[in-house]
């Protein structure tokens, strides 16, 4: 006989076992299925061990200016193996707490890997370990929240292979620091990794298909982050697609083609595809169930319920943004749905934050957005130089940019660049959710000297009144 649960989550990554946590807190009998790691791929292979390289990038590169802090030291030098031991230990101890929090919420973790076939009230999940059937369980509801996986390239002969074509897992846990550094794609991942290898010595350039970099940024900001990285030595081949590949012993060289048809090539030690995701939605039974899937993603309403009875989907496979805290988010509200407890609160925006030197965080709508669907709006720009607590921290690249609609005063949008702005772009998604106006925001108080003075600052420009500039 199968085991029974009130609620069947497949995959335990910030989605699932967020998700788990909320349905044990309401009182139901929760299973989750995990093939690889507590935590999955942001936990284990992404969003954690990844700032970790990127803090060690950015410490590194502080010590070339110490000496603008009145500090004198000696030569700095790195030592790889340890970083990355380092990176790879905070992950271990993440993905560990993740599982005392199973253990604390009476969450019944199996190992293996899920398979759906049809039952009575929703599908019954197969759980296999090297193509042995372990166990069958069944649940008044299934949610799958399986992830993604690095979109490869092999029509073009960029297939991972560890050595010479890398994912992000492999530049995670590098043996050494390519000289030569190709990345294609400058989406967030891209532009993460490039800021970390520019900063450990590696020579960098970035190919992207789109006409700028961090292309769902709004394009001021994009504009300011490659003029950035550029002075940093990262070089970027934008408007250009990669058309095909050689791999040799010793690198890659890739064949390129420009929007004005012209073509080039670029060699490099190593390439690193960093051109997307795939939902992990191949292989678990969708196809025999008649789950409905269009453009490689699961189809839900607004609650994570798919076109098949029982069966709830978030994350990553249901589509962009692909974002652990908007995975979490759907995770709560899906089994809030499911307890019959549905939550009252008002959709919250999606904020997005790009780890790189300097961050990028952003919420809302861009400029060019914001034009075309509300046409009348205000925008407000602060610059970080003029900020008494960036000038002494040393901090005074970027800027805060807000964008009001000009008739109820809404904010509809914010993006930064510059130190830390991935913590400050928080009070701006509440002011967001919150309904907040010009007018509110520029009669709150923040205190002095902080960063946060930038986000006020910024509000009070769009009124054309700031007060420091």
């Amino acid at each position: 006989m199968a085991d029974s649960s009130d609620i069947l989550i497949i995959g335990a990554g910030p989605g699932g076992y967020v998700a788990a946590i909320r349905a044990a807190q309401l009182g139901l009998k929760v299973t989750i299925v995990e093939r690889s790691h507590l935590g999955g791929v942001c936990l284990n292979w992404g969003c954690i061990p990844t700032k970790a390289l990127l803090t060690t990038g950015e410490v590194f590169g502080l010590l070339s200016e110490l000496k603008a802090f009145g500090v004198n030291a000696g030569a700095a030098s790195f030592d790889l193996p340890q970083l990355v031991k380092r990176s790879r230990a905070i992950a271990q101890q993440l993905s560990a707490g993740v599982g005392f929090l199973m253990k604390k919420n009476k969450v019944d973790v199996v190992e293996g890997t899920a398979r759906l076939i049809p039952g009575l009230v929703a599908p019954i999940v197969r759980v296999e370990r090297e193509n042995t059937l372990l166990r069958e369980l069944i649940a008044d509801a299934v949610i799958l929240a399986t992830g993604a996986r690095p979109k490869p390239l092999p029509s073009i002969g960029l297939s991972p292979d560890r050595e010479r074509v890398w994912t992000y897992r492999e530049a995670m846990v590098p043996k050494r620091i390519p000289a030569t550094l190709l990345i294609i794609g400058a989406g967030a991942i891209g532009i993460e990794f490039a800021s970390f290898y520019n900063a450990m010595g590696a020579s960098v350039t970035v190919v992207e298909a789109l006409d700028r970099i961090l292309p769902n940024e709004d394009a001021e900001i994009s504009a300011a982050a490659q003029k950035s990285l550029e002075k940093r030595g990262i070089r970027f081949v934008t408007a250009t697609k990669v058309m095909g590949s050689e791999r040799r012993a010793d690198g890659v060289t890739l064949d390129l083609e420009s929007a004005d048809g012209s073509h080039t090539r670029q060699s490099a030690e190593v390439a690193l595809l960093a051109v997307g995701v795939i939902p992990n939605i191949d292989n678990i039974g969708l196809e025999e169930l008649g789950v409905e899937i269009a453009r490689n993603q699961i189809v839900v309403d607004s609650t994570g319920a798919t076109n098949v009875a029982g069966l709830y989907a978030i994350g990553d496979v249901v589509g962009a943004p692909w974002l652990a805290h908007k995975a979490s988010h759907e995770g709560v509200r899906c089994v809030e749905f499911i307890a019959g407890t549905p939550s009252p609160r008002v959709p919250s925006p999606v904020p997005a934050c790009t780890y790189s030197d300097p961050q990028v965080a952003s919420v809302g709508l861009t400029e060019a957005q914001a034009r075309d669907i509300q046409g009348n709006i205000d925008i407000g720009r602060f610059p970080f130089r003029f900020n008494g607590r960036a000038l002494s921290a040393g901090h005074t690249e970027g800027f805060c940019k807000t964008i009001f609609d000009r008739e109820t005063g809404k904010l509809l949008g914010a993006h930064l660049i510059g130190a830390e702005v991935t913590e400050l772009i928080h009070s701006l998604v509440l002011a967001m959710s919150l309904g907040a106006t010009r007018d509110m925001l520029s009669h709150v108080i923040f205190p002095h000297p902080t960063l946060s003075e930038v986000l006020h600052e910024a509000s009070l420009a769009a009124g054309g009144a700031p007060l420091h500039m």
